[in-house]
């Protein structure tokens, strides 16, 4: 309809997003919705002078507080750009809505690294130099919010794009843990796949309200796991898929995860020894970020 802000979808970005976004990348702007579950939705908003990636909760559905969780990624976006963690410009904008919160971040042109991997768990060694393009870059952007000090805390399949040029992009910072003692949401580990034996046991040993609060050596862990996850197609961890979270976490927590060996689709000994390095059960044993990267740097 002649007028309209938005085009293609029925469920639109919070009003007041698409008033302040559109003085930001022009209109008439265009919408397309990318998620909606878990309590929160996601779009791509495009205009004249670029896109970004909006997200707001839905006040509809979720089990836990969706709004609080927006406010506190904003509050991560800001603290973690000032400590030069983030680049300036990768957080747009934020703001309420009558349903909660929304906020704004730069579009990053990408696919998920479950997708990116597909071609690499059926074919060989010609993805070799792609394959620790995208791990480096991915612990390169790690290695970064360590040194500030903060851990991601929720380092997953989803929430790494892969770019064009095959370079790892990491978004979605709602959950992360770093410097400074102030109010919080509590932290109870994120994807059950990805979550480290040190989180793992932590979450076992504590009340549901209790914050455990991730450290870069987690974030290594959810590295490997991920690249383990999404190269061989078998989750590092055995457990069955219907047993319950907390049998997953104890399966987790004592460390030991399938033979890479026997889970690769194909042998690469240099990227199997960085996956080995970082699912390393001591915290104190692993890599950090940093190492993970010089070991995959060209040779």
């Amino acid at each position: 309809m002649e007028g309209d802000p938005y085009v293609g979808d029925t469920i639109a970005p919070p009003a007041e997003a698409l008033e302040r976004l559109t003085l930001r990348i022009g209109g008439p702007v265009a919408v397309q919705l990318l998620s909606d579950r878990r309590g929160s939705r996601a779009w791509k908003v495009s205009g004249p002078l670029g896109a970004v990636a909006v997200k707001a909760n839905n006040p509809e559905g979720g089990l836990r507080d969706k709004a609080a969780e927006m406010a506190q990624e904003d509050d991560h976006l800001v603290r973690l750009t000032r400590a030069g963690a983030l680049p300036r410009g990768y957080r747009v904008d934020a703001g309420v809505w009558e349903g909660g919160r929304w906020l704004a971040v730069r579009w990053i042109e990408g696919v998920p690294v479950w997708r990116a991997f597909a071609p690499a768990r059926r074919a060989g060694g010609e993805l070799r130099p792609w394959l620790l393009g995208v791990a480096r870059t991915w612990a390169v952007r790690l290695a970064g919010m360590h040194a500030a000090g903060w851990a991601h805390a929720d380092v997953q399949p989803t929430n790494t794009l892969v770019t064009e040029a095959g370079r790892a992009e990491v978004i979605d910072y709602a959950l992360a843990c770093g410097p400074g003692g102030g109010p919080r949401l509590p932290y109870r580990g994120a994807l059950t796949h990805t979550t480290a034996p040190e989180i793992a046991a932590a979450v076992l040993a504590t009340v549901p309200c209790t914050h455990v609060p991730a450290e870069p050596p987690a974030d290594v862990w959810s590295l490997g796991a991920s690249l383990f996850w999404c190269w061989t197609g078998r989750r590092p961890v055995d457990y069955e898929d219907a047993v319950p979270r907390e049998d997953k976490l104890r399966a987790i927590a004592t460390g030991a995860t399938l033979p890479l060996d026997d889970a690769r689709p194909w042998a690469f000994p240099r990227f199997e020894a960085a996956i080995r390095a970082c699912l390393t059960p001591a915290p104190a044993d692993r890599p950090s970020a940093a190492d993970v990267a010089r070991l995959l740097a060209p040779s």
